[in-house]
C-alpha cells in the first residue's frame, strides 16, 4: 500500500507524483507494464472524448476529459523521465519556446493586425523552425496519423498557399466531376485509388465554401443515423422484407421529417 498524501486540491505536479507512484515498485502492475506503444490508442480515444465534450458544449465533461488527456501527457512523459529522457518541465520549456518563436508580432517587433496575417506568419515561422525548404517538405510534416479528411485539408491548404489551386469554386467542382467519372470507369484494381482521388478533390473543393469536411461528414453521419431510426420505426423494425421501392419511400418520408 502507498501512502499518497490526501489533499483538498491537487495540482499538476501532484498528478506527476501520482503517476510515478502508480509506475513504482509498490504501484499498479498494469501501469508498470505500459509503454508508449501500448497506450497510444488510449491517447487518441481520450482526445476524441474531449473533442466530443467541446462539440456538445458540455463544460463539466470537458473538465473531466481534459484531465484524461493531461494524464496521458504526464504518463508518456514519466515513462521518458524513468529512462533518463525528458521531464514535464522539458515539455513545457519546448512548447513555451515554440509559442514565443511563432509569435514575433507579440514577443518581437513584427506588426500584424489581422488573424489571417497571423496564420501566414505562423506558417512562415513554423517552416523556418523546422528547416522546411519547400512546400513538399511542409506537406511531408503533416502527421499521417491524422484523420484522412483533416490531413487532406492541411495538405491542400499548403498547396494553395504555394499558388497551386483552382481559380474558383466552379473549376474545383468540375474537377470533382472528372474524378467521379474516373471512378465510374475504373478497373477493380484501380477503383480504390480513384475513390481516394475523388475524396481528395471533394476536400479541396469544399475549401471554396469554407466547409471543413471532417465536421461536415460527422454531421452527415448523425443525420443519416437519425433518418435511419425513423425508417426502422416506420417499417416496424424489419427492413429485410421490404422491396427497394418501399425502402426508398420510407427514406423519403424520413427525409421530410428531418
Amino acid at each position: 500500500m502507498i501512502n499518497f498524501e490526501s489533499k483538498e486540491k491537487y495540482g499538476v505536479y501532484d498528478l506527476v507524483a501520482l503517476v510515478r507512484a502508480l509506475r513504482g515498485p509498490k504501484g499498479c502492475p498494469w501501469d508498470r507494464e505500459q509503454t508508449h506503444e501500448s497506450i497510444r490508442r488510449n491517447f487518441i480515444e481520450e482526445t476524441y472524448e474531449a473533442v466530443e465534450a467541446i462539440d456538445n458544449g458540455d463544460k463539466e465533461s470537458l473538465l473531466e476529459e481534459l484531465g484524461d488527456v493531461l494524464s496521458q501527457v504526464v504518463f508518456h512523459t514519466e515513462m521518458e523521465t524513468e529512462q533518463g529522457g525528458f521531464t514535464l518541465d522539458d515539455v513545457a520549456d519546448g512548447v513555451c519556446k515554440k509559442y514565443i518563436f511563432r509569435h514575433p508580432h507579440v514577443f518581437g517587433t513584427d506588426k500584424l493586425s489581422t488573424a489571417d496575417e497571423v496564420l501566414v506568419k505562423w506558417e512562415e515561422m513554423k517552416r523556418l523552425e523546422k528547416s522546411q525548404k519547400t512546400t513538399t517538405d511542409a506537406m511531408d510534416s503533416v502527421a499521417k496519423t491524422l484523420p484522412s479528411l483533416i490531413r487532406a485539408e492541411k495538405i491542400g491548404a499548403k498547396a494553395s498557399k504555394a499558388g497551386f489551386h483552382w481559380q474558383d469554386a466552379d473549376a474545383a467542382l468540375d474537377a470533382v466531376e472528372r474524378e467521379l467519372n474516373e471512378v465510374r470507369t475504373a478497373s477493380p484494381e484501380s477503383v480504390g485509388e480513384e475513390f481516394g482521388d475523388l475524396l481528395f478533390a471533394v476536400v479541396r473543393a469544399a475549401k471554396f465554401f469554407d466547409v471543413q469536411c471532417e465536421e461536415s461528414l460527422s454531421s452527415a453521419c448523425d443525420k443519416f443515423t437519425n433518418r435511419f431510426r425513423i425508417v426502422e420505426e416506420l417499417s416496424g423494425g424489419n427492413l429485410n422484407d421490404k422491396t427497394p421501392e418501399e425502402l426508398n419511400e420510407l427514406w423519403n418520408r424520413a427525409k421530410q421529417s428531418i
